[in-house]
């Protein structure tokens, strides 16, 4: 019952009820990735291309796609990897996950929320004053 529910409420929490309908209605399963996301194909978009989408295994979020399916996803190439011999190259990174809103998240120098002290302003910059 709680599954329902997170489906009926909440589109971060894996596939929503619209999409499971999608997805029972005109979804053929292409493949997994190594994060157990899950990729399909089936159907039109407004464009006449074949429509692609993925369930992910947990949250959704986007960074959690691997390069191969990235560009099979936004029809940057027409073979899925689960169909061809993929495998990344040396300098794709792995995965990281999206740490924005985290104390894990970059702050640049001069940021308020790095803690540390902002440098001072040298003088080769001159504030604006209106009228001036």
């Amino acid at each position: 019952m709680k599954k329902f529910l997170l489906q009926f409420f909440t589109w971060w929490n894996g596939q929503t009820l619209g999409t499971r309908f999608h997805t029972w209605r005109h979804g053929a399963e292409v493949g997994r990735d190594e994060f157990g996301n899950i990729y399909y194909q089936g159907g039109t978009d407004s464009e006449g291309r074949t429509r692609r989408w993925v369930i992910y295994a947990d949250q959704a979020e986007a960074s959690m796609i691997p390069p191969g399916w990235h560009g099979w996803i936004h029809h940057r190439v027409d073979v899925a990897p689960s169909q061809e011999s993929y495998a990344a190259r040396e300098w794709e990174k792995s995965h990281e996950p999206n740490l924005t809103g985290s104390a894990a998240a970059y702050r640049p120098k001069g940021s308020l929320l790095s803690g540390r002290h902002r440098p001072q302003v040298t003088g080769d910059y001159d504030a604006w004053t209106p009228g001036g």
